[in-house]
């Protein structure tokens, strides 16, 4: 095998599609993950002080966790639309691969950004809990704003991939 047939190999449609998949799950997966990391040290804080508040910290906390589950379920419906979860793999052209590709770029990214932007605003949330508990449904609400984005994206990215015929 020649190095140009390894490489276009390496470079199927199908192998970008995976790889759509891949990023999907991989760059939500991290944002989500900084973002519960940074409510929960500041839940920790709270209920240190205060046990009793601990479910509505948990609340918080679980907010910026979403956007990994939107990338995991982008992820897990490209690799059953192009047969990986079936066992029956679709060869795809190198346009078909880099389209899923490109259909999984907006939860990716969007999911990434907002989680950690959404930990911000849960840990202000996390500030009312402490101070004002008669309020922290103030700090779920305005941390929530934040997943509406996340939730555009994975629906953008949901429609690219169930409308588009292999």
């Amino acid at each position: 095998m020649t190095f140009m047939e390894a490489l276009s190999s390496l470079f199927s449609g199908t192998n970008l599609a995976i790889l759509g998949a891949v990023i999907a799950t991989i760059l939500s997966g991290i944002g989500s993950s900084i973002g519960v990391r940074m409510v929960g040290e500041a839940v920790a804080g709270v209920v240190t002080e205060d046990p009793n508040k601990f479910g509505k910290g948990l609340i918080l906390c679980a907010l910026p966790g979403t956007q990994g589950i939107y990338g995991l379920i982008v992820a897990f419906i490209t690799m059953m639309k192009i047969g990986v979860l079936s066992g029956d793999v679709k060869e795809l052209t190198i346009s078909q691969g880099a389209y899923f590709l490109f259909a999984c770029l907006p939860i990716a990214f969007v999911g990434l950004f907002s989680a950690i932007r959404q930990a911000k605003v849960a840990v202000a949330g996390a500030n009312i809990l402490a101070k004002r508990p008669e309020h922290s449904t103030k700090g779920v609400v305005m941390s929530a704003l934040v997943e509406t984005y996340a939730i555009l994206a994975l629906l953008i990215s949901l429609l690219m991939i169930f409308f588009y015929n292999v």
